[in-house]
């Protein structure tokens, strides 16, 4: 497995283009704009893009979701049902922002705790981790001990929950409950500013102390 960060918008968002070294086959998962930017990306490491992958409802995650979809001809997966209202509300949430504007979008395929998504030989788990938006979901291969966490756990931080149907008890419930336990080794991508591991989190992030 190999993967490549790839900074889009303003909001300097982590896109991350994830692929198979074996297959090939890729996913890009929150794309939330620049569209050319990570096609450009996608081309230079010679892989074959075979779907998108989302965490959550929010602009800055999905902005770029359904041109890049029409682009490679690929479903969009996740997030999970219940950040539905959030991408029904992509108009107003590129309006509110002054970005070029964004039409409502409905995945292929919703995603929910439990569900497993194959890129190449690749898999990943799906993993439920609500408080930032009601329907967050993280994407965790096993073998590589790799974490793709959306903005649910930053490097010395967390998620905001000042959003609609946002929970901060639910963010630090699911950080303690479903992340940390997967082990202090385990590299996460967070969706914004640079990587850490679990184990660094659980013991200096002064939200989880």
């Amino acid at each position: 497995m190999e993967y490549r960060i790839i900074p889009v918008t303003a909001f300097a968002q982590n896109c991350t283009l994830l692929w198979c070294s074996h297959s090939k086959q890729a996913a890009i998962i929150d794309p939330g704009g620049d569209a050319e930017t990570i096609h450009a990306a996608v081309i230079e490491q010679g892989v074959e893009v075979k779907q998108i992958l989302l965490t959550h409802g929010h602009l800055d995650h999905v902005g770029a979701a359904a041109e890049l979809a029409a682009l490679y001809s690929v479903p969009v997966n996740g997030p999970d049902i219940r950040d539905n209202f959030w991408l029904q509300a992509l108009p107003a949430q590129s309006q509110m922002f002054g970005l070029a504007h964004c039409e409502a979008l409905t995945p292929e395929r919703w995603l929910s705790e439990g569900d497993t998504i194959m890129v190449g030989e690749i898999k990943l788990e799906v993993l439920h981790c609500p408080g930032h938006t009601p329907g967050h979901i993280v994407f965790f291969n096993r073998q590589q001990r790799l974490l793709i966490s959306g903005d649910v756990i930053f490097r010395g931080g967390v998620g905001r929950t000042d959003f609609p149907q946002g929970n901060h008890a639910d963010l630090i419930n699911a950080i303690i409950t479903q992340l940390l336990p997967l082990g202090d080794e385990v590299v996460f991508l967070p969706g914004h500013g640079p990587g850490s591991t679990l184990g660094r989190e659980r013991t200096s992030n002064p939200f989880l102390q």
